[in-house]
């Protein structure tokens, strides 16, 4: 299938996912579930842009939380403080998230794993002590509250919820197309050969440092995004969008979902949120139950749900192809034995 066919087919099946999304309200008209989704869009987002370091590039980045808690404050912050339009103030925010990336990234995307982990989240936890720190422009630990002014454009009133919750459904379909292009295109491969084989890319022509960075920096842009998504939907920014939990629920939602199936996250993120809703109703003690809950993925399953579909459908199929070449093998041998008859 050509690059043209398959952004088109990709692009069908986004619009129609939209579709139903936008038409879910009226069959669960239900202010939780809106408020689900749209809390969703913000995670699955984050979650799968962070899959673009960790599944993609071999890149563990336990600080991709930065990006999350940048673009919730920036994006907050421009709206409170400047008369601006919200497409504008979108597009300053994932500017500076990209010039952010591009300088934590140049420093830290050459590290061996460990170090590339670590430094990530010092990076992020530095973000997290400005915010508190810078109380008369943060607000500190009590975070940015009043509001976010929400002026419309092109006929689009985020002060209106279902507004929002299709601007947010939007933004998740269209963020997870642009993401699965990516790792489809050239180089999307070029990331998983430098993750399988980071010795010998360079070899074949390969920067690895500059690829290495793009990625970053486009992993980066996409976890605003999601900031931006959690602050229209909190109406400010908290500081614990900034804290290193942020990028351990990533993580979690990762593995939940599945590290190798594109849309692992994205399930990994409705389980994690499912859980998250549910246990915390059932029992004050929730982080015991959610991590024996995800112990019981890493050492049970050692995969996530769709990898472990992904696993059976391979095998199951591959058992067919095998079955049917055997039946090849012995249906062209009869002719032959008959004639040496």
């Amino acid at each position: 299938m050509s690059a043209r066919s398959s952004l088109l087919r990709d692009s069908l099946i986004a619009i129609a996912a939209f579709l139903v999304l936008a038409a879910l309200p009226y069959i669960f008209p239900s202010k939780g579930f809106t408020d689900f989704v749209v809390r969703l869009a913000a995670f699955g987002i984050f979650a799968t842009s962070l899959n673009l370091l960790v599944g993609y590039s071999g890149m563990e980045s336990f600080g991709h939380g930065l990006y999350f808690g940048l673009g919730c404050y920036t994006f907050a912050l421009i709206m409170q403080n400047f008369a601006v339009s919200i497409p504008v103030a979108f597009l300053l925010t994932i500017f500076l998230s990209i010039l952010v990336a591009v300088v934590v990234g140049s420093i830290c995307v050459n590290l061996s794993e460990i170090y590339f982990a670590f430094l990530t989240l010092a990076f992020q936890m530095l973000l997290h002590s400005l915010i508190i720190a810078w109380t008369p422009i943060t607000g500190g630990d009590q975070g940015l509250t009043g509001g976010i002014p929400r002026p419309p454009f092109l006929g689009i009133r985020l002060d209106n919820y279902y507004h929002l919750y299709l601007f947010s459904s939007g933004l998740l379909v269209v963020c997870l197309l642009a993401m699965h292009h990516i790792v489809q295109s050239p180089f999307g491969y070029t990331l998983r050969m430098i993750r399988d084989n980071v010795s010998r890319a360079p070899f074949l022509g390969i920067n690895v440092f500059r690829v290495r960075l793009m990625a970053y920096v486009i992993a980066g842009a996409f976890g605003a995004v999601g900031g931006i998504v959690m602050s229209l939907f909190v109406s400010g920014a908290f500081p614990d969008f900034a804290y290193w939990t942020i990028s351990g629920e990533a993580i979690f939602m990762i593995m939940l979902g599945g590290l190798t199936v594109f849309l692992g996250p994205l399930v990994g993120a409705v389980m994690l949120l499912l859980l998250n809703d549910v246990v915390t109703k059932l029992t004050s003690h929730y982080g015991i139950v959610l991590g024996g809950i995800i112990l019981l993925f890493a050492l049970g399953l050692r995969k996530g749900v769709l990898d472990f579909v992904a696993d059976m459908w391979r095998d199951r199929r591959q058992a067919t192809l095998s079955a049917e070449n055997r039946s090849e093998v012995a249906a062209s041998a009869k002719p032959a034995v008959a004639a040496g008859e």
